[in-house]
Parts: structure tokens; sequence; C-alpha cells
């Protein structure tokens, strides 16, 4: 049998309590707790919180154990599939969602939609590299997987914050303009990330306490996040960028075998930690979300249309350039299917301004990810192992 993701696990968790703080209170027996969570869910400013804390760690985390030599082989197919697919996806997503959800009662303004398309196209590789390992399925396939699910996090935050700045200021920008601020945050968010890991690993080089090498791994992810905002460049894609340099130079040539060892485990702790967190945080959120029939139904429809444009923009893709992507037979329907969307997808649409579209894209938000997880992840062992013919690992 296919071992689950921890992620499905919190998610019950976290759904469970919200449904029965929701039944204490149609029972009038939450006696306050209802009105305390609201107001403590209210206090609580997710833009810092979330953008400018917990997605840094999470996008490091995750960069640290990608095996970049190997990566190298598939290095233009990831990166077609993370910046192509994903701007690809965005504007699927957020022009399908624009003119089919009036058709079932809601109304949502095209800006809110694109900035839906935005947050649901990166894909998470926490929660399917569990399954991907355990299921039998090839090295190669969990490599682009992953490599595709850190850089299309990158490039959707960066696409989300350009469909922010828009929604904050009002003011449209032209397509030149848009263009070269998505280089500049893009390359510039690059090339910060290159460095600042190369700086971290010569200092990794010349020490050998992993105590302080801990704390400099920690202490690159604080500051240098913060130093790429204040430069208005690309945080997440720096630490990808810097991830990738520091869990492959320096895992190869500036750690001890000690060392490493405590490296692994704190970032593996820190990662969990923060993705039980949010979705706590969504599962907590959802008290607050007026869920009605066509919201109901919108959800689906969000459902639907994510499920088509990962197969527009990735399956159909690799199916169609099968010999470019190298990559074995079923791939396409496993890419598609195990596009799961997790915590970054959660973290951005907490991080909307409050208004009643926000409320929206929460809830349509919510319900992909709730079915990304608890239905695409249940049933990704079956797909690989008809996709593929691959056995299960014991």
């Amino acid at each position: 049998m296919t071992k689950l993701p921890t992620t499905i696990g919190v998610m019950a968790i976290a759904l469970a309590l919200s449904l029965a703080m929701v039944g204490l209170d149609a029972a009038g027996l939450d006696h306050g707790l209802r009105q305390y969570e609201e107001s403590f869910i209210r206090s609580i400013d997710f833009s810092d919180v979330l953008m400018q804390g917990m997605l840094s760690f999470l996008l490091f985390a995750g960069a640290l154990h990608v095996d970049l030599g190997a990566l190298k082989k598939y290095r233009w197919q990831v990166g077609a599939l993370a910046v192509v697919g994903t701007l690809a996806s965005t504007a699927v997503v957020g022009g399908a969602m624009w003119l089919a959800l009036p058709y079932v009662g809601v109304t949502l303004p095209l800006l809110h939609c694109l900035l839906f398309g935005a947050l649901i196209s990166p894909t998470d590789p926490i929660a399917v590299m569990g399954i991907l390992k355990s299921a039998g399925a090839p090295k190669e396939l969990e490599l682009v997987i992953a490599g595709e699910s850190l850089f299309n996090d990158g490039v959707g935050v960066v696409v989300f914050a350009l469909l922010l700045g828009v929604l904050s200021s009002g003011n449209t920008p032209s397509l030149a303009t848009a263009g070269a601020l998505l280089l500049r945050e893009g390359l510039g968010g690059i090339a910060f990330g290159f460095l600042l890991g190369y700086v971290v690993y010569r200092m990794l080089k010349s020490i050998d306490q992993y105590q302080v090498e801990v704390l400099l791994t920690l202490a690159a992810v604080m500051g240098g996040y913060s130093l790429a905002s204040h430069l208005h460049i690309s945080g997440p894609l720096a630490m990808v960028v810097c991830g990738l340099i520091i869990g492959n130079g320096g895992r190869a040539r500036a750690m001890s075998g000690n060392t490493l060892r405590y490296i692994d485990m704190f970032w593996e702790l820190v990662d969990e930690i923060l993705n039980a967190v949010l979705f706590v945080l969504i599962g907590l959120e959802v008290i607050l979300i007026a869920f009605s029939a066509p919201l109901l139904l919108g959800g689906v429809l969000a459902i639907a249309i994510t499920l088509a444009s990962r197969w527009l923009t990735v399956g159909l893709p690799v199916m169609v350039g099968r010999g470019w992507f190298a990559l074995p037979t079923g791939a396409s329907h496993v890419m598609s299917w195990g596009g799961l969307r997790g915590g970054i997808s959660v973290a951005l649409a907490l991080s909307l301004p409050g208004g009643p579209e926000r409320e929206t894209v929460l809830a349509l938000t919510y319900c992909v990810v709730v079915f990304s997880i608890l239905v695409q992840g249940l049933t990704m062992g079956s797909v690989i192992k008809k996709a593929m013919g691959t056995t299960p690992a014991a």
C-alpha cells in the first residue's frame, strides 16, 4: 500500500477542528469560541507572516534536497514547464474562471481571476514526492516533478506579486513594463540567489561546527529574503537558487557528515512544521467563509478548470514532445494528475487584501487544495501504477 503524505493528516485534523467549531456554533455550545477564533484570525497580518516569513523557509527547504547534477540533464525542460507552463496556466485558469463563474452565480473581477490563476498554478512537491518514491516511480520523473514544482513556485509568486501590485495601485502596466518587471524580478532573484548561495557555501567550507553551520543557513534565508525584498527582486527564486547551491555544492564539498545530518534534520523539521501551520490556518479560516451553493459550484468549476489547465500546459507538452522531454511512457498522465496544490497556494490566497473578492478566492482555493490533497493525493499511487506499470515499494 502506498504511504500517504503527512499533509493529508494535517489537512484532515484542521478540517475536523473547523467542522467541530461550526457544529458547536450551530448548536449554540461554542461559548464564545467562534468569536475568539474570528478575532484571532482577523488580527493576523497574513501578508507579513506568510509572504515575508514562511514562504522563504518552505522554498529553501524544498530546494536543499534536489540533485542539481541530475537536474542539469532536464534544465531546459524544467525551465520551460516552470516559466512558460506557469504563465500559460495563469492565463488559462484566470480567463476560464472569469468566463465560467457567472454561469454558477459567482461574480469575480478579471484581475482577481488572474490572481487566482497565479496562486493555483504552482504545484507542491512536498505532498507528492513521498508517494512517487513509495509507488516506484522512475527517478527521472521524480526529479522533473520536483524541479518543476520548485521553480514554478518562484515564477508563480513573481506573477502573483505583479498582479497584486496592479490591484493595489489601480494602474495597469504596459506589456513592455510588465515584461521588464518580470525579467528584473526573475533574473535579479536568480543572480542574487547564486551570489548568496556561493557566499554561504564559502563560509560553510571554512567552518566545521554544526551548530554554527545550521545557524548560517537560517541567517541566509532570513536575511537573504529580506534583502531581496528591499532590492525589489524575487525573494522566492533567490531562495530556490540559494537552496540548490547549498544543498549540492555545500553537501558535496563544504559539510562534514555530522553537519549534513543536523542540517537535513533541522530543515525537514522546519518544512513539516510550517506546512502544518499553513493547513491549520486554512482550516481555521474556513469558519470565516460563508459557503453558499453558488460558491460550492464555483469550487467544483475551479477544480475542473485547474485540472484541465494542468493537462493543457504540462501533460500535453510532455506527451507531444516526448522525445525532447525523454521521460517514460505515461509520464504526461502522472505529471498532470500529480500537480498537487498545497502550502504555497494557501499562503498566497491568505495574503490577499480583505474584501468579498478575497473570501471568494480563498473559498475557491480551499476547494481546489482539499480536492488536490485528499483525492489526487490518495489516488496517485494507483495512477502511477496504471500509467507506468510500476510495482509499489515495500
